[in-house]
């Protein structure tokens, strides 16, 4: 008799642990829709893990790199990361929005640089050093030399 019981315990207590993993999976889609009506359309509302395409507009990225590229000079991945996060009002201390955003510069990068607009070849600390290519000097061009 007491196996019986056992037994009736123990199905009893898996169908409320059942049930209990389909009210959290139901809560999780309730507070993740709640999210999706109450974002503001600003870039820190989303999560990291959202479509990156949506936070910035077709070329925005190549722009902005090109762009400080061209003022500052050369810079790494992870300066050009911070700058374009700073810029856009993003959380750089969120590391998964930051390396996702500097997956995206190195794959726009890697692309000008194939076509020879950018070079990538030095590296620091792991990272390319991104910078614009000197302009050739042919005979027709002015030269510096006295």
């Amino acid at each position: 008799m007491l196996r019986a019981k056992r037994d009736k315990i123990r199905d009893t207590i898996a169908a409320y642990e059942a049930k209990l993993r389909e009210a959290q999976a139901d809560l999780a889609h309730v507070i993740a829709t709640l999210r999706l009506f109450e974002a503001s359309g600003s870039p820190a509302d989303f999560p990291a893990y959202v479509d990156l395409n949506r936070v910035f507009r077709r070329g925005e990225t190549t722009k902005f790199c090109m762009t400080t590229l061209e003022t500052e000079g050369p810079l790494d991945t992870r300066q050009l990361t911070a700058r374009l996060m700073k810029a856009k009002g993003l959380n750089y201390g969120d590391k998964v929005l930051s390396q996702a955003i500097a997956l995206r510069i190195v794959q726009t990068l890697r692309v000008r640089a194939k076509r020879g607009l950018v070079d990538g070849m030095e590296r620091r600390r792991g990272v390319c050093v991104w910078r614009l290519p000197m302009p050739p000097r042919g005979p027709n061009s002015p030269s510096t030399d006295g």
